[in-house]
């Protein structure tokens, strides 16, 4: 493994550095964490990590590979991460309509917020995040010699996903906090506005670039 060290440690960086920028994980970490408590923000964050396995796996098998050399494939799989973050965007712009007054203890166990819903939440944000799929593409073809074992590379990827879990796991805790939480649900309206519209544009803006390149 010490061969592997510089490799890694640069892999490791610039994964840290693109997961700690706010984007859609973020967005919907706080929001489930804010309105639904720290225990499903937490799974919620544990789909984001699993996520990431997908464009791990798919990067191992050299379908990463082609879709970067197939506009088209490439194409297709953007406009559907795109629609789905269009879809979440939608959702909280909608949802910001309906007041919100529950307890910590009382969100945790919505019915309407199951454990398996916040998990599939989280992984199909990222698993279907085109930005994640173009910056595995680019980490792993120019960082990850192509001469680097398997295993070693599986490694790599399941650093990324316990990263990833942990941070967003993290972001639970902040945004759980009483003081911060009662602040979210005080301005719920305007701030799941805010975060859908944030949603949508990242996802116009996708949408747009795979129409118009």
């Amino acid at each position: 493994m010490s061969v592997y060290s510089h490799e890694f440690l640069t892999l490791a960086l610039i994964h840290f550095l693109a997961v700690i920028i706010p984007g859609p994980d973020f967005i919907v970490t706080v929001r489930q964490s804010t309105l639904y408590g720290h225990r499903i923000g937490c799974i919620t964050a544990l789909g984001i990590g699993c996520g990431i396995s997908v464009h791990v796996f798919y990067t191992l098998i050299g379908v990463g590979l082609i879709l970067s050399q197939n506009q088209s494939f490439m194409s297709i799989f953007q406009m559907i991460g795109a629609s789905y973050l269009l879809y979440l965007g939608w959702n909280y712009i909608q949802g910001a309509s309906k007041p919100i007054e529950l307890s910590m203890d009382q969100a945790s166990n919505l019915a309407a917020m199951t454990a398996q819903k916040a998990f599939m939440t989280g992984f199909l944000t990222n698993a279907l995040n085109p930005k994640a799929t173009i910056f595995f593409l680019a980490i792993f073809t120019s960082i990850v010699n192509a001469t680097t074992p398997l295993g070693i590379q599986i490694f790599y990827g399941g650093w990324m996903c316990l990263v990833n879990a942990l941070w967003f796991v993290g972001v639970s805790l902040i945004f759980t906090r009483p003081n911060i939480r009662s602040g979210f649900l005080k301005y719920n309206a305007v701030l799941e506005k805010m975060m859908g519209v944030l949603l949508a544009g990242i996802a116009l803006r996708l949408i747009w670039s795979v129409v118009f390149h």
